[in-house]
């Protein structure tokens, strides 16, 4: 298993875009090979994170270089302050 966290900025007052756009994206991206979950998770003091879960490092950057998810993505970069820094991890014990 494979996750991959990363945090989010929103712009101001995008939010509410922000989510709609992100379960728009999850019905598309979970068609992917190797793909397990997608959520967005927002902490008690109002901030964001992505929490994505792939079979392998492999399957994730086979997503990541696809089209599909280029596309998604620069639409995901206009709701933020600046892109996000993905930290990546190999899951060891479950």
């Amino acid at each position: 298993m494979f996750v991959v966290m990363a945090d989010v900025q929103l712009k101001e007052s995008m939010e509410s875009e922000f989510e709609k756009w992100f379960s728009e994206s999850n019905r598309i991206l979970s068609k992917t090979d190797g793909f397990v979950s997608r959520r967005l998770l927002r902490s008690i003091d109002g901030s964001y994170r992505i929490l994505l879960q792939h079979q392998s490092k492999d399957t994730f950057e086979k997503m990541i270089d696809n089209e599909e998810h280029k596309n998604l993505n620069a639409i995901a970069v206009t709701f933020m302050v600046e892109p996000p820094i993905r930290i990546l991890y190999d899951v060891l014990v479950s």
